[in-house]
C-alpha cells in the first residue's frame, strides 16, 4: 500500500501530456481521484477534466469505465509492491520480522488515520464494485494475492533464520496477517482511530509471531 504522496501524481492537473504518455497519465488521475472519493463518484468527465484530454483520447485507450479502472488497480498494486519491496526486501539491516513490523507500522502512518487519506483502494474497491465487476474482482483477488505473497516471502525468510518455528504454515499465516491488516484498518476507518491498528500490530507481532 503506497503512502499518499507515492499515489498522488504531478499529473492531476490541466497540463497536456504527450500522446506517449497519455495513457499513463489518466491512469494516474483516475488513481489519485477514486483514491479520494471512490469509483462510483468518479465520473468521466470529471476524470478528463482533471487529466486535461479529451474524450476521444480516453475511448482510444479503454474500452469501458470498468476496463479503466482495472488499469487503476494495477497500478496502484505497482506502487504498493514498490513501497513493499523497500520496507521488506531491500532492507537487510534488521531481521525479518523487525522489518515485517517496521512495514505495518509505516502503512499505519500512510493508511490510518493520521494519514492524508485513510485506508487502502484495494480494500475499498473490493466492497464496492467487486460483487459487480468480475473483471474488476479479478484485479482485486490478484492484488491481495501478490502482496499476501510478499509477506509470505518475508515469514519464509524468517522461518528459515529460526525467528518462526519449522511448521509454520507460511502462506496461511501471510493470508492471516494480511486479512487481519484489513480488517483493523475497516473498523479504524469506522471508528475514526489508529486503535484498531495498533492492536492489530501488538497482537500478531508480541503474541502471535512469538518464537
Amino acid at each position: 500500500m503506497p503512502s499518499q504522496t507515492d499515489i498522488e501524481t504531478k499529473g492531476v492537473s490541466h497540463a497536456k501530456s504527450s500522446p506517449t504518455s497519455t495513457r499513463d497519465h489518466l491512469v494516474d488521475v483516475g488513481l489519485a481521484l477514486m483514491r479520494k472519493q471512490g469509483y462510483g463518484a468518479t465520473g468521466l468527465q470529471e476524470i478528463l477534466q482533471a487529466a486535461g484530454v479529451p474524450k476521444g483520447s480516453f475511448y482510444h485507450h479503454f474500452a469501458s469505465k470498468e476496463e479503466f479502472t482495472a488499469a487503476v488497480i494495477e497500478r496502484y498494486f505497482t506502487r504498493a509492491s514498490e513501497f513493499a519491496q523497500r520496507h521488506l526486501l531491500e532492507d537487510k539491516d534488521h531481521p525479518p520480522l523487525r522489518r515485517l513490523r517496521r512495514y505495518f507500522e509505516a502503512l499505519v502512518k500512510t493508511a490510518g488515520q493520521s494519514a492524508p487519506l485513510p485506508g487502502c483502494l484495494l480494500g475499498d474497491l473490493s466492497l464496492e464494485v467487486a460483487d459487480a465487476s468480475p473483471l474488476l474482482q479479478r484485479h482485486l483477488s490478484d492484488s491481495f494475492t501478490g502482496w499476501q505473497s510478499g509477506v509470505g516471502m518475508v515469514l519464509l525468510e524468517a522461518v528459515e533464520r529460526g525467528e518462526l518455528p519449522k511448521s509454520t504454515k507460511v502462506e496461511s499465516l501471510a493470508g492471516f496477517i494480511l486479512n487481519s491488516w484489513e480488517g483493523a484498518l475497516r473498523r479504524s476507518q469506522a471508528d475514526k482511530s489508529d486503535a484498531p491498528l495498533k492492536d492489530f500490530l501488538h497482537f500478531v507481532f508480541d503474541d502471535l509471531m512469538v518464537a
